[in-house]
């Protein structure tokens, strides 16, 4: 059982971001300092890669865990609650992910952090 109500559930939720987290952050920050210039999101590639490195042909995933569901990854949980709700889009994301990489694959490199 939740123990937050639905509004504080829905605020809790809403902080949650899709970029510019501090995993990302960080990433962007190391690979700045060694030299590597990236564009961010790039949105004409198969979801948007975190970061892209084009003189590589390289692209860039910074992935969660919990979003994303990694092989053998112990932070990679269920909730305890909504598995209804839960379990699809968990699932769709993954599935959505490989698509993605499988898109990718032809003619970019492909690396995908775990964080």
């Amino acid at each position: 059982m939740d123990t937050l109500n639905g509004r504080e559930r829905s605020e809790r939720m809403a902080l949650i971001r899709g970029r510019d987290t501090k995993p990302e952050m960080t990433v962007r920050s190391v690979a700045h300092r060694l030299g590597f210039r990236y564009t961010l999101h790039l949105s004409t590639l198969p979801g948007k890669p975190d970061m892209v490195f084009p003189k590589l042909r390289t692209v860039l995933f910074v992935h969660g865990c919990f979003w994303h569901r990694h092989s053998g990854c112990s932070l990679a949980r269920l909730p305890k609650s909504r598995l209804d709700f839960w379990l699809p889009k968990l699932t769709a994301n993954r599935r959505r992910d490989s698509k993605n990489a499988a898109r990718l694959r032809g003619s970019w490199k492909l690396r995908d952090l775990a964080v």
